[in-house]
């Protein structure tokens, strides 16, 4: 059970503003805020150790646990500096196993304009965490009830919704899976998943406006989709990589990874290339992708995009009437 998210002692109020302000800085100094500068003023308000008032960082043979209610004022002090890290935070573990994070600011950032959310717009979030981004959602919106944020886990939702009320929000945070959104409080503008999508859910589509946008990861990337009816939405990847969480719910098993053997070292070693082929994973085999890799002058993110519609989903190059297009695994009616 979460201990309460009181946040730091009076001695680290100071601390905290410090801290945020030069977390902003930081976000600010990586382009994140480019795309939607209004972004800046949230981060600099929602304060994120209201969220994380415990997360676990990596030491040699495990994980150490850092907590703002330690007593120890050193100790609390390596827990609020940390906080405003430029990094994710992992805050649910469970038998070595990693089942929840607070991502990496900078790339909630990023995301978050990618969105492209405007004044009035309902927004539903898929992957609550800790609570931390539902929080800069109904900031910028101005508005608790046009946030919607969903999670798998009781105990997540449960933490979170302690954590909003504790920064001053109550968006509505529903216990539930995620590939079936959120029906009742439909229809949605924007919908963002916080975490990693072994496909994408028909269900969403029909959730969201025409004209709306769904980004979340896919295959180590992000991508945005625009949505024109119930049954169809399409759109390219943002040029950034990004690792998440898988979401959880009746799974996939995960594939074998690939064996790159006789591939070049610099093949190997490079993100876009191990991108293109968790893309193409079960259509393109490693040399396969690797030729079409070199052929293609070693594509960018941006130039790879998926559409959805009545024949399926497809991944694509350059455009999706271009001629390298690749069929993907869909939900079953079930889900995953």
């Amino acid at each position: 059970m979460d201990g309460p998210p009181y946040g730091p002692p009076a001695d680290g109020d100071g601390l905290a503003l410090a801290a945020r302000a030069a977390l902003v800085r930081e976000i600010e100094a990586s382009g994140a805020f480019a795309a939607d500068p209004v972004w800046r003023e949230a981060f600099a308000a929602v304060p994120r150790h209201l969220f994380v008032p415990f997360y676990y960082v990596g030491v040699r043979g495990g994980y150490e646990r850092r907590w703002g209610e330690h007593p120890d004022p050193a100790a609390r002090e390596r827990w609020l500096r940390g906080a405003y890290e430029d990094t994710p935070l992992a805050i649910r573990m469970r038998d070595g196993e990693l089942l929840s994070s607070s991502s990496q600011p900078s790339l909630m950032a990023l995301m978050l304009a990618g969105l492209g959310v405007g004044d009035g717009h309902r927004v539903l979030e898929i992957g609550t965490g800790s609570g931390y981004n539902a929080a800069l959602l109904a900031h910028r919106l101005g508005d608790d009830s046009l946030v919607t944020t969903i999670d798998l886990d009781p105990e997540i939702t449960e933490s979170a919704r302690r954590h909003l009320a504790a920064a001053g929000h109550r968006p509505a945070v529903v216990t539930g899976d995620g590939s079936r959104g959120v029906p009742a409080r439909a229809p949605y503008d924007r919908i963002v998943a916080t975490c990693a999508l072994p496909a994408i859910p028909r269900a969403w589509l029909a959730q969201c406006r025409p004209g709306g946008r769904i980004l979340g990861p896919f295959a180590t990337g992000l991508v945005a989709l625009t949505v024109r009816d119930a049954h169809r939405a399409e759109g390219p990847f943002l040029s950034t990589p990004a690792y998440f969480v898988p979401l959880r719910g009746a799974g996939r098993p995960p594939r074998d990874p690939p064996d790159l053997d006789g591939l070049p070292p610099a093949a190997r070693r490079s993100d876009l290339f191990l991108f293109l082929l968790e893309l193409t994973a079960g259509t393109l085999g490693p040399r396969e992708a690797y030729d079409l890799w070199e052929r293609e002058g070693r594509p960018q993110r941006e130039r790879y995009g998926l559409s959805v519609d009545a024949e399926g989903v497809r991944a694509w190059l350059d455009g999706p009437a271009a001629r390298h297009v690749w069929p993907l695994p869909e939900l079953s009616p079930g889900g995953w």
